[in-house]
């Protein structure tokens, strides 16, 4: 990379900034959770280099600028599990992943003490960019911690049917602005359903996401069979051929 970047290097990389690999970065961890979620394992391992790339393309950007080196990076990561693992490294104890969670959260508060950073707001760390179902879930579990959450599931279902109920009210009585905010009330509702199911809602979607998808194909490939588009098929040909895919997906080894 440091060659890429240098005279004579790539024009296109010497082109770049922090700012213009930003995209390139989201893509190829998309790209890495697509090969995760495929058990893809070689196109992971690919796709792994293309993720660290990323890494390796900033911290060279970083050096050029005398900013801080891939060493230093390197080096603050592996300090921090050091120093966050006492459990492991050092005389602590924790037995459990949530006594775990809750004193990486400890260290992480007395760290930015002894930086001397002023306190933040409880959900001002969480970045506004990331997926949006992302963001709930992580508002959503940073705010239970500080015990503001419901007292059991019951009481979040309850919630589901409240914000439902909401919606359909929405839908005969407002307009589009309203509506939209009630959809967005049932989402991040549906979002604290599956804290307290442990269900990740970003991997759950996209793990229905790709269901959509390999379904809704045999379903074209169906209809292209008999020699026809999708708008020339009847809703109730298509229907018949997606249960056939469901059939064929809930087989053994599908």
């Amino acid at each position: 990379m440091a060659k890429l970047r240098a005279p004579g290097g790539c024009p296109w990389d010497r082109e770049q900034t922090f700012d213009t690999i930003k995209p390139y970065t989201l893509e190829e961890t998309y790209e890495v959770l697509d090969a995760i979620d495929r058990r893809d394992w070689r196109g992971l391992s690919e796709e792994l280099g293309d993720f660290i790339l990323q890494a390796v393309f900033y911290a060279q950007m970083a050096s050029e600028e005398d900013k801080f080196r891939i060493d230093d990076a390197l080096d603050a990561i592996n300090e921090k599990l050091i120093r966050r693992h006492p459990h492991v490294f050092a005389q602590g104890d924790a037995k459990t992943s949530d006594q775990v969670k809750a004193r990486w959260d400890e260290i992480k508060a007395e760290e930015k003490k002894t930086r001397g950073e002023k306190p933040k707001g409880l959900l001002e760390g969480i970045p506004r960019a990331m997926p949006a179902l992302v963001e709930a879930q992580q508002l959503s579990s940073k705010a239970a911690g500080a015990g503001f959450d419901w007292p059991n599931i019951g009481q979040v279902a309850d919630k589901v049917r409240e914000e439902l109920a909401e919606l359909e009210q929405a839908r005969t009585q407002a307009g589009t602005e309203e509506i939209e905010g009630e959809i967005g009330d049932l989402l991040f509702t549906i979002v604290n359903l599956a804290r307290f199911l442990k269900v990740d809602p970003e991997q759950a979607l996209r793990r229905t996401n790709a269901k959509f998808r390999s379904r809704f194909s045999h379903v074209e490939a169906g209809i292209a069979a008999s020699g026809r588009t999708l708008s020339g098929a009847s809703l109730e040909e298509m229907e018949e051929l997606w249960q056939q895919a469901k059939n064929l997906s809930s087989k053994p080894g599908r």
